[in-house]
């Protein structure tokens, strides 16, 4: 298994992503300290995963004491912490007009400082065991779209976190830091939102091929497989790294030939 013996914090992770990357490491063989706020999701997990291999901590990412109460219950509950994953993220729109400067503090706090804030917490236990952090980010990191000013904004600061943490933690330390920009996922959250927005029940079923060249979005539990890997060993001493989890070039991509641009 990838991860056997390992003990790995996840945030964000009562659902969507988080649940994935939580259910994925523990068939890996991890023991797993769930931080999620939907204290009712996070207990049904933990039943699932079994007590055993799980523990639910549930809390606001950005409230101060969180990030040591996650390390402490790691260490009192499994004996170590080998690896967090900063999951947990504010997704919300906004533009140039109506992004109003406590909202962005909002964004930022949740988004990038809080990660900060948890890795800072976990340094000493992680390099007493040689851990990792994987930060989950986004595409929207690379620019963003229009609508998503501040998230697109808060992203990007969390990939020159991971790839600065990632050079100097590992040289001083011996911890990796990498992080994964997924694109377009398909959570309960996120048909959610698409309904809410108007689209129709089975969205996801009928997706344009130039956003989905594969003719489908990803899964969730795909994001958790490439998690897997860049937290165990077999990935080797890959640090500093951001992969883009996408289906196709972000830079220089070939238009399709029903897509005309006029000047």
């Amino acid at each position: 298994m990838l991860l056997s013996g390992k003990v790995i914090i996840i945030t964000g992770a009562c659902t969507g992503i988080g649940k994935a990357i939580s259910i994925k490491c523990v068939e890996e063989g991890a023991k797993v300290v769930i931080n999620g706020l939907e204290e009712d999701l996070g207990l049904a997990l933990v039943g699932f995963l079994g007590k055993a291999n799980a523990h639910l901590v549930i809390g606001d990412v950005t409230e101060s004491h969180l990030p040591h109460l996650l390390v402490e219950m790691a260490v009192k509950t499994f004996g170590k912490l080998s690896a967090v994953v900063n999951n947990a993220a504010f997704i919300a729109t906004s533009d140039i007009d109506d992004t109003e400067i406590a909202f962005f503090e909002k964004m930022f706090k949740v988004n990038t400082i809080a990660p900060f804030a948890l890795i800072q917490a976990g340094t000493k236990e992680l390099s007493e065991n040689a851990g990792c952090v994987l930060n989950i980010g986004s595409i929207n990191a690379w620019g963003g779209e229009p609508h998503l000013l501040a998230y697109s904004v808060s992203k990007g600061a969390l990939m020159t976190l991971t790839r600065n943490l990632g050079d100097s933690l590992f040289r001083q330390r011996g911890i990796r830091v990498n992080q994964i920009n997924p694109g377009w996922v398909l959570t309960d959250k996120e048909k959610l939102n698409k309904k809410e927005q108007g689209m129709k029940e089975n969205w996801f079923e009928d997706i344009s091929g130039f956003f989905a060249p594969s003719g489908r979005i990803f899964k969730p539990e795909e994001i958790a497989n490439m998690a897997a890997f860049l937290l165990s060993d077999y990935c080797g001493p890959i640090s500093s790294q951001v992969f883009d989890m996408e289906q196709f070039p972000l830079i220089g991509r070939n238009m399709p030939k029903d897509i005309v641009i006029t000047n």
